[in-house]
């Protein structure tokens, strides 16, 4: 889908965005650094009870991404048609992700049941929350400042974390497939949200709605990595 930026003055309003989002993320690895799980991957400690723990803990909200995706998509007027087909693709593509999370589990040892039937975690509720709250709004185009959030993580985190959790746990690639797998994917991802920041950058307000969303989103995603079965 091809994404023609008319106005000088979009071209502008983009980069000013892309910028603020650049200092919302170096504020969020900020925060991922503080997390004792992540803090456990990067000293080399982690042990095979924190990885079933952690895809535990992931699993219901990535059961809930397709789902708000798809809200938002419903909340897009006829004048962004194209958004909401780039929004319901996009829901198409990751709504069995969570699939791959019951995979790796059952890989390392866990039982089905208990990551299909664990309940979200109070970061997890917070952030599931909120993503429903704002997907519920008219041309709710500050989403996209989530998904920078969340796809970011994909790009530029998981495969050095999948890596990092193979490499200590001596596990195979299928044991981790969902963290490589994202890591090698949302790249492409990455592109697409610039070019739909591109196509509403010229809407009142809207770059300042992107960078919040992004900062709270950021803050919750943090959150639920704090809070691992903590119910």
């Amino acid at each position: 889908m091809n994404v023609v930026v008319s106005e000088p003055s979009d071209t502008a309003a983009v980069q000013s965005i892309m910028r603020d989002l650049a200092t919302v993320w170096v504020d969020f690895e900020g925060q991922l650094e503080t997390v004792p799980i992540i803090q456990k991957l990067s000293r080399g400690k982690l042990r095979l009870a924190d990885y079933r723990k952690l895809l535990v803990n992931l699993r219901q909200q990535v059961v809930d991404g397709s789902c708000w995706i798809a809200r938002a998509a419903s909340n897009v007027d006829e004048n962004y048609f194209d958004l909401r087909s780039r929004f319901l693709q996009h829901s198409v593509t990751e709504h069995r992700d969570y699939k791959m999370l019951e995979d790796n589990f059952t890989s390392v040892g866990g039982d089905l049941n208990d990551i299909q039937s664990t309940e979200k975690n109070i970061g997890s509720e917070a952030l599931s929350a909120w993503m429903f709250h704002r997907a519920s709004m008219k041309n709710p185009f500050d989403l996209l400042g989530a998904m920078f959030i969340i796809e970011g993580l994909g790009s530029r985190k998981a495969k050095e974390w999948g890596e990092a959790i193979q490499d200590q746990l001596s596990l195979e690639d299928e044991q981790v497939s969902f963290l490589l797998y994202h890591g090698a994917n949302d790249e492409d991802h990455i592109r697409e949200f610039e070019e739909s920041v591109a196509r509403v950058a010229h809407e009142p307000g809207v770059g300042r709605s992107i960078v919040k969303t992004a900062k709270v989103t950021g803050r919750l995603y943090a959150l639920q990595l704090e809070e691992l079965d903590h119910v």
